[in-house]
């Protein structure tokens, strides 16, 4: 079975974050993830996942005001010295943490921001970021997000956009972040979805759909989709990104099923 993160922005939050860590590692997990580490110091932060033998996977670059509803600055043309230094922040958490990889949010247009002006802003940032990245032996992730449900208006909303940024970058450092709960809602087929794209596929993440909650809670048949990841070859981590619908541990079926 593929090897599974936890993301700590949605799991095991009955506690503070800093007591995810060791939560994650009685579980039974080995690597974590979760949004945004800029709120804590890098430093206490490593040494969370060193004491619980914890290996991070993954966080996103800075995304403007979360609190206010943004959802990333890297399409935003006004943003860019900001996008810029969020690049340096993260580069710089990157080295601390020991994580190899990173996700830009591409961000929601705003009405008064042309498309095509958009999408040029985006292009550029996301090459100054992979050029950068590159420099520090970073990847740079590019994630779909569905714009039915969760995030109207984001920039990138299928695996399509996607591909198509990161065939306007040509950077051999930049990968595809496919989330299975986005997919689904946007496009389905998730399993020839995964097999077309594999090579392009840096991370994966799931939940259930609808809901975002545990494997098991909605449509999307877990245990052919995670054996169709190990049949194709896919050795990256499997992040577990839902919301759970009780206590974190009793939603860990799924988990306990695979190992």
């Amino acid at each position: 079975m593929p090897r599974f993160a936890a993301n700590l922005s949605m799991l095991f939050t009955e506690v503070p974050f800093l007591e995810r860590f060791a939560r994650a590692r009685s579980a039974g997990f080995r690597g974590v993830e979760y949004l945004f580490p800029y709120e804590w110091p890098a430093e206490q932060l490593a040494e969370q996942l060193q004491s619980n033998g914890l290996e991070q996977v993954l966080f996103n670059l800075p995304p403007g005001d979360w609190a206010a509803g943004e959802r990333g600055i890297a399409c935003l043309p006004d943003r860019i010295e900001e996008f810029r230094a969020g690049v340096e922040q993260g580069i710089h958490y990157a080295r601390v943490l020991g994580c190899e990889q990173l996700n830009c949010l591409a961000g929601l247009k705003p009405e008064s921001v042309a498309e095509e002006d958009a999408w040029q802003t985006l292009v550029a940032n996301v090459q100054y970021a992979a050029d950068r990245f590159a420099e520090a032996g970073l990847t740079l992730c590019l994630e779909a997000i569905n714009s039915r449900v969760d995030m109207p208006g984001f920039m990138l909303d299928t695996s399509g956009k996607v591909m198509a940024l990161i065939e306007a970058v040509e950077a051999d450092n930049v990968r595809l972040q496919y989330d299975l709960y986005h997919m689904q809602i946007m496009e389905g087929d998730l399993i020839r979805g995964i097999e077309c794209l594999l090579p392009w596929i840096g991370h994966i993440q799931f939940a259930d759909n609808p809901g975002r909650h545990q494997p098991g809670t909605g449509e999307i048949n877990f245990s052919n989709v995670f054996s169709a990841i190990d049949r194709l070859g896919y050795t990256g981590w499997v992040s577990a990104e839902y919301r759970p619908t009780g206590v974190t541990e009793r939603s860990l079926a799924w988990f306990s099923e695979t190992n």
